[in-house]
């Protein structure tokens, strides 16, 4: 059924803005020295003709997108290609609706399509999987969610039920086999939290080469005002949580390390740690061993894991791995396997108990994996992407929104502090840390409440205008 507040996108402006780190980030085997943002400008138009313009925007982080061993150039230029490709698609994309209908039947409908055709450019080369496809698309994605909200004159949030939407979840969900829960009547307000909490506990990530204590400075680290160990970190920005990247191939590497940190976070008065095996393992005993020796010989320590994050192959359907004696042990988190509520479903068949929830997976996505986990009875995180700028907004809105197990994961602030010192003039309590917290209260007006007006930021030339 149609609405009169139903829009459709009609012109799309795309923008790269380069950022380099200023120590690197490790995923995986890789690191990350350097990213591009994709920046959007949506314009979407309602069918009396009235126009408004959102923005979007997400990092293209090659490494953890697309794991492999072909050249990060080679990997990096693909995703960019696909970003022009999606300007175009996305503005010839004539469906009317909220910006959950149209970006839910766009993702169905446009995207594979468009995927296989970048895959189709690029010959024999190692095809570009759907994680970075989603990644690209969710700038546009965000920017709709923006637009809605602008062209009506509300917070986005508040259109995610009646008079707004028309479909209920029904429309978009199906509950697990055997589950008592029904989606008919049922819209993603009912699941969101309301109002949102201004203030979130922040969690830092501690990277694999990451410098815990002062000791291990060689003089040879960045002097630019900024803290480089754990431990001035916590000391400057009052942290609480902290979240420890593991390798996932060394048990003891991934013991040690932990047990490091932890004794640390003891001293220093931080309370809860997670950790994340970074996707490379293949035996649950592995994390098993790893908790259960932590719980004999440090329980202290054992006790401060609020949960563990994918430790597990990113393809779930190939790796069906059952991991229920992890979840027995500590809340297991799905994170780069939770492509949408479907890989979800399974991820829960399998003995998944939550889900880290991420705006780069598109914004429509998050909100129906949301809903879907809350109603199955699965716990919640929104995890970071080490999102700057523009994209910290949305990012940290949705962990606000979501009611997550803790707070938000963000890193920006450690990895590219002064990218967003633009932004950090209208939202200053958003890109900095104070007392283990973000502070959102300056969030506010339509859409994602961005203030673009307050944020004095030059943009490069477009790279696609369609």
């Amino acid at each position: 059924m149609s609405q009169v507040t139903d829009v459709r996108p009609v012109a799309a402006e795309l923008y790269f803005l380069p950022v380099e780190t200023r120590v690197p980030l490790k995923f995986g085997p890789e690191t990350l020295t350097y990213v591009t943002c994709a920046r959007v400008r949506l314009t979407v138009a309602d069918r009396q003709g009235r126009t408004a313009v959102g923005w979007g925007e997400t990092p293209l982080s090659v490494q953890w997108v697309w794991p492999s061993r072909l050249s990060y150039a080679e990997r990096h230029e693909a995703l960019r290609r696909f970003c022009v490709l999606l300007a175009e698609a996305w503005t010839r994309f004539d469906v009317y609706g909220h910006p959950l209908e149209v970006g839910h039947d766009f993702l169905e409908q446009a995207l594979p399509g468009l995927l296989a055709r970048l895959n189709a450019e690029r010959g024999t080369a190692e095809a570009m999987p759907w994680l970075a496809a989603l990644v690209c698309c969710s700038a546009y994605d965000i920017a709709l969610h923006d637009a809605y909200g602008v062209l009506h004159d509300v917070p986005t949030y508040a259109t995610y039920g009646p008079p707004y939407l028309s479909r209920d979840l029904a429309r978009f969900l199906e509950p697990a086999e055997g589950a008592a829960v029904s989606f008919a009547g049922r819209y993603p307000r009912d699941y969101l939290v309301y109002p949102r909490p201004d203030r979130l506990p922040a969690w830092h990530l501690v990277g694999g080469l990451d410098l815990v204590e002062p000791s291990e400075l060689t003089g040879a680290e960045p002097n630019d005002g900024y803290p480089v160990a754990l431990t001035d970190w916590i000391a400057r920005d009052g942290l609480k949580c902290l979240k420890v990247k593991l390798r996932g191939n060394d048990a003891e590497w991934d013991y040690r390390r932990l047990v490091r940190v932890g004794e640390i976070a003891m001293a220093t008065g931080a309370h809860w740690l997670t950790s994340d095996f970074n996707c490379t393992v293949t035996d649950p005993a592995y994390v098993n061993d790893i908790l259960d020796r932590l719980l004999w010989e440090h329980p202290r320590l054992y006790g401060m894991i609020l949960y563990v994050e994918q430790p597990f192959p990113y393809e779930l359907e190939e790796h069906r791995i059952d991991v229920h004696s992890v979840s027995a042990r500590k809340p297991l988190f799905m994170d780069e396997s939770a492509h949408d509520w479907r890989l979800v479903r399974l991820g829960r068949s399998l003995g998944w108990s939550g889900v880290a929830l991420k705006t780069c997976k598109t914004q429509t996505g998050a909100l129906l994996t949301l809903c879907w986990a809350k109603a199955h009875g699965m716990t919640l995180m929104v995890q970071d992407l080490t999102n700057p700028m523009l994209a910290q907004i949305p990012h940290v809105l949705l962990a606000a929104h979501a009611g997550t197990i803790m707070g938000v994961e963000t890193n920006a602030m450690q990895f590219y502090p002064d990218a967003s010192r633009p932004e950090e003039s209208a939202h200053p309590g958003l890109y900095r840390r104070r007392q283990g917290q973000v502070d959102l209260s300056s969030v506010g007006g339509p859409g994602f409440g961005y203030r673009l007006c307050e944020i004095a930021r030059a943009l490069p030339p477009a790279a696609a205008a369609f």
